[in-house]
């Protein structure tokens, strides 16, 4: 939450020359309306299904970099999907996240108490993202041009500007971020 997955997710992707995909977004699209507003009218039960399949959806139909939503790592089948693809977690700890977010209540888990709630996701999560992650790269202090190259640099991918051969979509189209 607030770690920045989006926006490094498309700077890498343009250092990259491939496309950027953000689950979030699809969701939104799709339901025409905000996760918040899901969470509050359906409940988190309901939003995890809709991401369960948004995720689902984006891994079968997306050749790039691909930002999933912080909770899509709870459901176990979407782990699976991820075994084996070339997945980055975004590390950060609470006090850069009040740095980053103000830990603000429009983020629906954490409406009450956001740095005891943080601090509980995390404890609860960061297990899960290790399991996915082929690497793990702190945000904390790094400006997000810092946090793309160390992703790049993570993963040992060529960016389509290194003055080589643009990078070989069979081998670097399918990493993901959470």
């Amino acid at each position: 939450m607030g770690v920045g997955k989006s926006t490094v997710g498309a700077m890498v992707a343009e250092r990259l020359g491939c496309a950027y995909r953000d689950t979030d977004d699809d969701i939104v699209a799709e339901q025409g309306r905000t996760i918040a507003d899901i969470f509050v009218d359906e409940g988190e039960p309901a939003f995890r299904a809709i991401e369960k399949q948004a995720v689902r959806q984006a891994l079968a139909g997306h050749d790039g970099v691909l930002a999933l939503g912080g909770g899509s790592i709870l459901d176990a089948d979407t782990r699976a999907l991820l075994a084996g693809q070339p997945v980055v977690y975004l590390s950060m700890d609470v006090e850069e996240a009040v740095k980053r977010t103000g830990l603000n209540t429009a983020r629906p888990l954490l409406a009450v108490n956001p740095r005891r709630q943080w601090r509980e996701l995390m404890d609860a999560r960061r297990h899960l993202y290790t399991e996915v992650a082929a690497a793990v790269v702190a945000t904390d202090g790094r400006t997000p041009e810092e946090v793309a190259q160390a992703v790049l640099d993570a993963l040992e991918l060529k960016t389509a500007s290194s003055g080589g051969q643009p990078p070989d979509p069979r081998q670097e189209d399918k990493w993901r971020t959470r």
